[in-house]
């Protein structure tokens, strides 16, 4: 079979997807986005995951990927089946041009059990195809499969002590399922063959292109779309694609009339390039702070598998905070962090800190507080010794978002978004985070998740040192923007 005609599961699952994002991978992969960082912390969680689940029947065999050609790889998975192994890890198959490594393949007492482990909490429609490409392949080479499943994570689950595999996670027989779509994978086959023999399929942009997955050649399908356009348009409201496939996709091209208020508000700023102050808002908003007035901000991480005790998976788990304290107005700001070192419960140490430095009155003003204030709750429920002093905190939070999303304050600059990532740069252009090695949550997320694997000390401090300086900029651009906030203020009272 001709090499572009050759596919494997990931392949398979691609095509499915979208026809072109098959074509270009097969054919101009080097029109593919760059992998973000956030998509590098998925994968690696999602490899994490599937070791740990190999423990739900221990004691197998693994075909390893990396040193072997995939002809090595299912001749060492056929002399595995032959010696009588009872469980292959990574076992691979090849058959009618198609490859597919199956996650946990184990013989039960009825026949043999195919595992395909996810890092999901819930079973999802791409499963079902990627679970019948392997129960078409493994067919085709003549194993007989007598189960079919779907191995994903139990948000329930709480830790308590060393990881139990089997509370961890939750097995979906899906074999019913898998049997039924057969044909489907074959015509499926039939026609993803036929175009990669073809010239590039004319398949235009369309909601395809983020679901189920994102795809990695949005850079090169969408750079028609201009900077500013229809998808731009902040929430819900118009159907930005059906006005696409109409021609409408510049501001300038938008029906006004069919605008919601929100979006009617950011195109008619946009065009006119103008801003939006509203004084007597901004001073009923800055009237209700107070002094000691405390700007904070906590980061924070997920894992599949809960780290310690007391967490669930995928739970939002703070390792940092930055606090930036003017204890009276006008008076100079003082600037507190906390970052846990690797491999710990951060959350006591991290407590201790904040309990610590903020003062008991003080106003807490963080920026869309509803994720510092559930953080919170989180922290008061698990360290109940804490809780009063974690309340007072909670009952102190005050938001720094309320007078951008009520747009008492708004420059065209923002994009119709009130993130301070947006309002940073719209309202204090000398401050930014484009130059910063972290400069985004996410991008926060992965480096605390390296920093507990790495043992370098130079590269240790350096993960630190970004980290650090990342959250800073955090709440110094909220003294920032909270300064200029009264400086708008109290020029309309000077007027």
């Amino acid at each position: 079979m001709k090499r572009n005609l050759f596919l494997s599961k990931s392949q398979y699952i691609r095509g499915m997807q979208c026809h072109k994002s098959l074509y270009l991978y097969k054919h101009h992969k080097e029109l593919r986005d760059e992998v973000s960082a956030a998509q590098q912390a998925i994968f690696s969680s999602g490899t994490d995951v599937g070791v740990l689940a190999q423990k739900l029947f221990p004691g197998g065999i693994e075909v390893p990927f990396d040193g072997l050609s995939i002809a090595e790889q299912v001749e060492m998975t056929q002399r595995e089946i032959a010696q009588g192994a009872k469980t292959i890890y990574e076992a691979s198959f090849e058959y009618d041009g198609l490859f597919v490594k199956v996650d946990i393949l184990h013989r039960g007492k009825t026949g043999w059990e195919l595992y395909e482990v996810k890092s999901s909490t819930k079973v999802k429609e791409v499963n079902y195809n990627d679970i019948a490409l392997q129960y078409y392949v493994l067919a085709g080479v003549g194993i007989k499969l007598h189960k079919a499943c779907l191995v994903h994570i139990n948000n329930r689950y709480v830790r308590n002590g060393a990881i139990q595999v089997r509370k961890l996670f939750t097995i979906r027989d899906l074999t019913d399922d898998v049997v039924a779509m057969q044909d489907e994978v074959s015509d499926n086959l039939v026609e993803m063959r036929s175009m990669l023999g073809e010239d590039e399929p004319k398949i235009d942009i369309g909601k395809h292109c983020s679901d189920p997955y994102g795809c990695d050649f949005c850079g090169h399908c969408w750079k028609h779309v201009p900077a500013d356009s229809v998808f731009t348009l902040r929430g819900r409201g118009i159907d930005k694609f059906a006005c696409y496939q109409h021609g409408l996709i510049a501001f300038a091209d938008l029906p006004l009339d069919e605008l919601n208020k929100s979006q009617r508000f950011q195109v008619e700023m946009h065009l006119k390039q103008g801003e939006n102050i509203n004084p007597e808002g901004l001073k009923g908003f800055l009237n209700s702070l107070w002094y000691p007035l405390c700007h904070f901000d906590f980061e924070t991480f997920m894992s599949p598998v809960p780290l310690y005790d007391g967490t669930r998976p995928y739970q939002q788990v703070t390792f940092q905070y930055s606090l930036h304290i003017q204890r009276e107005e006008g008076g100079p700001v003082e600037h507190y962090e906390y970052l846990a070192e690797p491999n710990v419960d951060p959350r006591p140490d991290l407590i201790k800190g904040m309990l610590g430095e903020i003062p008991e009155d003080a106003c807490v003003l963080t920026y869309n507080m509803s994720f510092e204030k559930t953080r919170l709750k989180e922290l008061i429920e698990a360290f109940p010794e804490d809780a009063a002093g974690l309340s007072r905190i909670h009952d102190n939070v005050m938001d720094l978002i309320v007078p951008f999303r009520k747009r008492y304050a708004y420059r065209w600059q923002q994009r119709g978004s009130n993130s301070i990532k947006q309002v940073l740069p719209a309202f204090v252009p000398e401050l930014s985070y484009a130059d910063l090695e972290i400069s985004d949550g996410g991008m926060a997320m992965e480096a605390y998740h390296i920093m507990c694997a790495e043992k370098d000390p130079v590269k240790l401090r350096e993960l630190r040192a970004n980290l650090l300086q990342y959250c800073e900029l955090d709440t110094a651009a909220m003294v920032r923007l909270h300064k200029c906030l009264a400086e708008m203020a109290d020029s309309s009272t000077e007027k």
